[in-house]
């Protein structure tokens, strides 16, 4: 039985009102790949505080840096872990070897790690120094960093390109 002219034409506009269907199927694949390159990429990263105020000295280094505690010195402040604690002013000024606000929060870390007994004498903690402080700084810091038990000193310096 043919159809007539007004079913053609009812059919033909019922087919055109369909909404194209979403494939989920793809969009699982394109998100299940994403992630494994997330997490096969995420265990790479080095974590180094931001040095934007300071300027490493350059080095032939081989080591990457481990995440420890670290030191940020530039020519104005001292700061633990990101936190301001002594101006470098005054601890030049000062005769002493130790600087004490940077021993309180040193030993307030070491605290906070809990490390079991025995374990003190591996403390890790690395300098991230301006290129341009001074010896007596550094070695005030080092002093004051000793005295708490964080003998396990690393200072920072950024990689130099091996000359061809």
């Amino acid at each position: 039985m043919q159809m007539s002219r007004r079913a053609r034409r009812m059919q033909r506009h019922h087919k055109r009102g369909r909404s194209a269907g979403l494939n989920l199927v793809s969009l699982m694949d394109i998100f299940t790949i994403l992630v494994f390159f997330l997490l096969v990429n995420s265990s790479d990263v080095d974590v180094m505080p931001n040095t934007k105020t300071i300027e490493l000295p350059k080095s032939v280094a081989e080591q990457k840096p481990k995440e420890t505690l670290f030191i940020v010195v530039n020519e104005q402040t001292l700061l633990v872990q990101g936190r301001a604690v002594a101006n470098v002013e005054e601890i030049l000024a000062s005769d002493d070897n130790l600087i004490a606000s940077l021993k309180d929060e040193l030993e307030y870390h070491a605290a906070k790690a809990g490390l079991p007994a025995g374990e003190e004498e591996r403390r890790e903690i690395t300098i991230l120094g301006d290129k341009q402080i001074s010896y007596r700084l550094l070695k005030k810091i080092m002093i004051t960093c000793n005295s708490v038990n964080y003998n396990n000193i690393s200072l920072a310096v950024t990689k130099k390109h091996k000359e061809s």
